[in-house]
């Protein structure tokens, strides 16, 4: 196999996956579950300041923004869903993982650091400080969020 064949199979650099999976593995043995989840969120709002959005006039604008960074990490994409004094959140398409991690939790990580970064994004929007991104949800295939 070609080093160019090598590259385009792969959508992420070799041992990235590991390096994360360890370090999430880390934090819940270190600091367990709800710790772990709070610092991931964080990370994922500071995620939202590196990566700014710029502004939105509708939900419609706001989703291509979402997602154009989204495609940029290759972590999926975001359906957003007014509803009453909400906004819904669907994320799909998030990427694998390893096979170290169980899938379960490589999720529950993920989940906490996108709920931290949509969280951020909406925020910088005009979004109330204290309202949060809350994971509802996780069928296994699509996280749903609250905003």
């Amino acid at each position: 196999m070609s080093e160019l064949s090598c590259t385009v199979s792969h959508t992420h650099q070799p041992g990235w996956f590991d390096l994360v999976s360890v370090m999430i593995e880390g934090m819940i043995a270190n600091a367990g579950k709800e710790e772990a989840e709070a610092f991931l969120i964080s990370m994922g709002d500071s995620l939202a300041g590196r990566y700014p959005l710029p502004e939105a006039r509708t939900v419609q604008d706001l989703e291509r923004e979402c997602n154009l960074q989204l495609a940029r990490f290759n972590w999926g994409f975001v359906q957003l869903q007014p509803q009453d004094a909400a906004i819904l959140l669907k994320h799909h398409a998030l990427p694998a993982g390893d096979s170290m991690l169980e899938k379960e939790s490589w999720q529950r990580a993920l989940a906490a650091v996108l709920a931290g970064l949509y969280s951020g994004w909406l925020r910088a929007q005009g979004g109330g400080a204290a309202v949060a991104v809350v994971l509802e949800r996780n069928d296994g295939h699509t996280l749903h969020y609250r905003y």
